[in-house]
């Protein structure tokens, strides 16, 4: 009877750390995945006649979020002048974009900036520290596995 009752903890021990390694596990991946998809906004500046090309461009890099902004240059009308320079509307794109993505995409840029016609502009990326909400984070990486309210589902 002694030895049922050693057996029985025995088993219940073994079990409590077998589902605490597999916890450990589930977390560590979990952690790997998000630290695999951070975020990162990019900012993109072009002439506004171009802008809807840059956006439909960068979409294609899995960017699930963008935001056109109409802005135009800091120079004056008395510099533009004295440089023989139009000033020409800008968009300003922002854009959220994975991270193991923005060097692909910084690199098509770059050699659109530098092969199309009237399509000049700069880009830049600024990471992402927090977002708060996994429906969020989901949406915002194209993570079409994330589901609101599914509290089941891994990212």
């Amino acid at each position: 009877m002694a030895q049922n009752k050693s057996l029985k903890v025995a088993n219940k021990i073994k079990n409590a750390f077998a589902t605490n390694e597999k916890e450990n596990t589930a977390k560590a991946t979990d952690r790997k995945r998000t630290e695999l998809n951070k975020l990162e906004l990019l900012i993109t500046v072009v002439n506004r006649s171009k802008a809807e090309f840059y956006i439909d461009l960068i979409q294609s890099f899995e960017v699930n979020m963008q935001l056109s902004v109409r802005a135009y240059g800091t120079a004056n009308e008395h510099i533009l002048k004295l440089l023989g320079v139009e000033e020409t509307p800008k968009t300003v794109i922002f854009s959220v974009i994975k991270e193991d993505k923005v060097q692909e995409a910084l690199s098509t840029l770059e050699t659109k900036f530098n092969s199309i016609n009237g399509g000049k502009g700069i880009a830049y990326t600024v990471p992402m520290s927090s977002i708060i909400g996994v429906a969020i984070y989901g949406f915002l990486s194209n993570n079409t596995k994330t589901v609101k309210g599914d509290k089941n589902e891994k990212l």
